[in-house]
């Protein structure tokens, strides 16, 4: 996989996939556009709600919905990363396994999305759930 970021002006810049997408980032606190930490914060969201669905999708489950709701923490000094993220999943459908979708929202942060297993090598990673 690549990627290219261009700097456009200020502190815009534009980052472009191998697939042919394009998004702008704002380096400035996200005025204009979302941060690279935003972004950083979406990938994992994207990707743990890729894991879900499709996991409940598998287990026969009728899912209808599936918000991914990320909350974090910072270090307040540079680099500021993030030191603790939580994903909290509101999934809805009908008659939903409590079961079913506690198991694959933990395997998603414990198995399968690249992005938090990533994250998790440098970031307390947790999750929770709800049926809406």
């Amino acid at each position: 996989m690549q990627a290219e970021v261009k700097w456009i002006e200020d502190f815009k810049f534009l980052g472009q996939s191998q697939s042919g997408h394009s998004i702008v980032m704002d380096g400035s606190g996200g005025a204009t556009a979302p941060s690279p930490m935003e972004m950083v914060l979406m990938a994992a969201g994207g990707c743990s709600s890729v894991d879900v669905v499709d996991g409940l999708k598998e287990a026969g489950e009728a899912v209808t919905g599936c918000t991914a709701k990320l909350t974090t923490e910072r270090r307040e000094t540079a680099p500021r990363i993030f030191t603790q993220v939580n994903v909290h999943f509101e999934v809805s459908g009908d008659n939903l396994s409590a079961e079913v979708v506690a198991k694959v929202a933990a395997d998603s942060l414990e198995k399968y999305c690249s992005v938090c297993l990533m994250l998790g090598e440098g970031v307390k990673m947790t999750h929770s759930w709800e049926i809406v």
